[in-house]
Parts: C-alpha cells; sequence; structure tokens
C-alpha cells in the first residue's frame, strides 16, 4: 500500500523533479543537501535508518524510524531533517520535488 501511495505522488504531473541523491555513509548524522525542493521520497535500503526533524541529530536509537522497504514521503523543512543509520550498511535514497 505504501509503494502504492508513493508512486501516485511521483506521477503527479504538480511535482517537478529537482533531484536524486544516494548516502551510503550514515554512521554518523547527515542532513539533505537540497535546496530545491518542497518536498522528498525517502527510502532506506539494507538497514533501517532513524530521522529527526526538530534540529537534534537522531542516533541509533532515538528518533523516528523509516523501514527498509516503505518508501516514505516527507514534507517538512528539507533544510532540517537529518539521518542516522541503525545498524551497519544502510544506504538512504532521496528523490527531491517542487
Amino acid at each position: 500500500m505504501a509503494e502504492e501511495s508513493s508512486r501516485r505522488l511521483v506521477t503527479d504531473a504538480t511535482n517537478t523533479p529537482q533531484g536524486y541523491f544516494q548516502s551510503t555513509s550514515l554512521s554518523s548524522a547527515i542532513g539533505l543537501n537540497a535546496k530545491n525542493g518542497r518536498w522528498a521520497l525517502l527510502q532506506a535500503v539494507g538497514q533501517n535508518i532513524r530521522w529527526r526533524d526538530d534540529g537534534t541529530d537522531p542516533t541509533a536509537a532515538e528518533g523516528m524510524l523509516l523501514l527498509v522497504g516503505n518508501p516514505m514521503p516527507y514534507y517538512g523543512d528539507l533544510k532540517t531533517i537529518r539521518f542516522i543509520e541503525t545498524a551497519a550498511s544502510a544506504e538512504l535514497n532521496v528523490s527531491v520535488y517542487y
């Protein structure tokens, strides 16, 4: 169901792609390098990822959970969201839209 929901969002004609990137270095908290976006589609690969968008870095044990296999649209401030892996070898895929 989550995949079907994200597919609809991405194929909506009002969404203009602004870029894609993948991070494979998540052993410490990182942010997005998304300057021109209104929202992002996030995907964890390999391991779950934790995120926070309140100005505090997540830890491997604290923060909201982005589960492997469940893409998540994020509509908050792309400059404040931060990510960290819950276990080694996590990857984060990000597509940014305006």
